[in-house]
């Protein structure tokens, strides 16, 4: 419970007997819950020097997460959200950035405000320690039959909502999440159902996705490459592929050019924020990765798309017409300056 909280703030004489309507906290609700968080503490291993066998601790770790899920906070906000001591947090800090992993920048609003982004390095130090993590959760429900992994994770939203957790997202709500095995599948299949069904255009459509697929897992760099999935309670809504750009006749990487790919979100999730959530976090982690700009390759019948793109300022660069897919389209190239 943080200091915060009305309960935890009061005097011990201000607790049960003030407010008599007001249940008392039985000895055996108590005894239960720190049981509870002394077996999950020690069911994770977060009481071990180093986290996960890498060689960040616990807070080390968390730092790591939080900028690389919300890229460009400042200390002070880092502070808030980790609930940290600013001292302590302030030693985790140049301990990172000592290590190369954290960079700071002036916030554009107010220069004497420095904003905190992973490096390259950062990001790729971080990839693998996200990776375990993921791991270990999998293994954790593998255990489980479908009925009890599904009651774990309603409790969890239970124990969350009641203790009020700022940054647990509503059952409902759209997350994004790196991909994992078993979604280029899923990429691959939407990908080909849905460009047939709105558009007319054949297997060859799908069979490029699927090499673009392959080439993504063949050579996935994770401090410049990522692949996100929007889902909702679990179910995919979308994606999106940031990939290195290369060029088309030799297959050489353009030096600070992102290439987004691969762009889809579910019809039943159109007009919701999933597209605008997913391109706009392109754009963040290119920022951070050190693009100077990201190309796209689209066609000009996706009007929606088109739409997307010009909001998060992507400029019509060139146009060809082409028949790959089975009809008559329109290419075209689009670029997003970053510097």
């Amino acid at each position: 419970m943080h200091a915060t909280d009305p309960a935890a703030a009061s005097p011990p004489e201000a607790t049960p007997d003030a407010t008599p309507d007001a249940p008392s906290v039985l000895p055996g609700q108590v005894t239960a819950l720190r049981r509870f968080s002394r077996f999950y503490t020690r069911h994770l291993g977060v009481l071990k020097e180093h986290l996960l066998d890498s060689r960040f601790t616990l807070p080390e770790s968390r730092v790591l997460w939080e900028l690389a899920h919300h890229d460009g906070l400042s200390a002070a906000a880092l502070a808030r959200e980790l609930d940290l001591d600013p001292g302590y947090l302030s030693r985790l800090l140049a301990g990172l950035k000592a290590r190369g992993l954290l960079r700071g920048q002036a916030a554009p609003h107010d220069a004497r405000q420095t904003l905190l982004r992973l490096s390259a390095a950062g990001r790729k130090a971080f990839a693998p320690l996200d990776r375990r993590s993921e791991q270990q959760t999998v293994a954790l429900l593998a255990r489980l039959a479908p009925v009890q992994r599904q009651r774990l994770v309603d409790a969890t939203h239970t124990v969350a909502a009641l203790l009020g957790a700022p940054d647990e997202p509503a059952p409902g709500a759209c997350v994004l999440r790196p991909h994992r095995c078993g979604d280029m599948g899923w990429v691959i299949s939407r990908h080909g159902a849905l460009y047939h069904e709105e558009y007319g255009w054949g297997t060859a459509f799908e069979a490029l996705v699927a090499r673009l697929c392959v080439r993504f897992i063949e050579r996935f760099d994770p401090a410049r490459e990522a692949c996100w999935i929007a889902e909702r309670d679990g179910r995919p809504l979308g994606c999106v592929f940031l990939v290195q750009a290369r060029d088309d006749a030799d297959d050489q990487a353009l030096p600070g050019i992102a290439q987004l790919r691969m762009l889809i979100v579910e019809p039943d999730a159109r007009g919701l924020g999933v597209g605008d959530l997913l391109v706009g976090e392109c754009t963040r982690f290119a920022r951070a990765a050190g693009y100077r700009s990201i190309r796209l390759w689209t066609n000009s019948v996706l009007h929606a798309a088109r739409r997307l793109y010009t909001r998060h300022g992507y400029r019509l660069s060139a146009t060809a017409p082409h028949a790959e897919f089975g009809v008559e389209l329109v290419g075209e190239v689009w670029e997003l300056d970053l510097s």
